[in-house]
């Protein structure tokens, strides 16, 4: 399997030939990001990881492609027809070759005054966790680790990964920090890594890894 970060939250993920794309949002600037792939899933609204227009074209170009994503994204996709898909925890689905189970309900908690949004986290061939925004702690080999958000800090990022305790765990939405963040960050990670004797590192932007 072979796991690339694109932009700020998104990862493409290929095996044997076949591709899907999890989270292109509006901070996904590199234009191939969904070329070739077969399926796009969403894991929750928020315009980091889920861009209506961008998604209208890559859909208009490519009949056959299909998306995956919870509720409260598929609202906003009935244009697509039968070609959106509402995923809920507990599912279990063929995609692209990949067999891909959801995890998680919503968005980690951000703000007082507004009930978190929609948010399921997919799990790759019982290897891979996109969590989206949430920590929802599973038993996985690999993590893509969010790095970096309004709704967490450091600490709570440390115990997640800590929770998990992943062979691997690959550090993505990072995009609203600056060089100084990336620096701190990187030596959190680097830390972990020391800890937990594992792979526990940043993707850079256009970056690929392979499990």
């Amino acid at each position: 399997m072979r796991i690339t970060k694109f932009g700020h939250a998104c990862v493409r993920l290929e095996k044997n030939g076949r591709a899907l794309v999890i989270d292109p949002g509006a901070m996904t600037p590199e234009a191939d990001a969904l070329t070739g792939v077969e399926a796009v899933l969403i894991t929750h609204e928020h315009f980091d990881h889920f861009e209506p227009d961008r998604l209208r074209a890559a859909a208009t170009a490519d009949p056959g492609l299909v998306v995956y994503t919870c509720p409260g994204v598929a609202r906003h996709l009935e244009w697509l027809g039968d070609r959106v898909h509402v995923a809920q925890e507990g599912d279990v689905l063929p995609i692209a070759g990949f067999e891909v189970s959801v995890v998680g309900d919503k968005h980690h908690f951000s703000h007082p005054d507004v009930p978190p949004v929609d948010n399921i986290g997919f799990v790759l061939d019982g290897e891979v966790l996109h969590p989206g925004d949430a920590l929802t702690a599973i038993e996985v080999p690999t993590l893509l680790l969010p790095g970096q958000a309004p709704w967490m800090t450091v600490p709570d990022m440390i115990a997640y990964l800590r929770a998990i305790a992943p062979r691997r765990a690959y550090a993505i939405h990072d995009g609203l920090i600056n060089e100084w963040g990336v620096q701190v960050l990187e030596s959190v990670l680097a830390a972990e890594a020391e800890r937990l004797d594992a792979d526990v590192r940043r993707l850079v932007p256009g970056e690929s890894v392979e499990i």
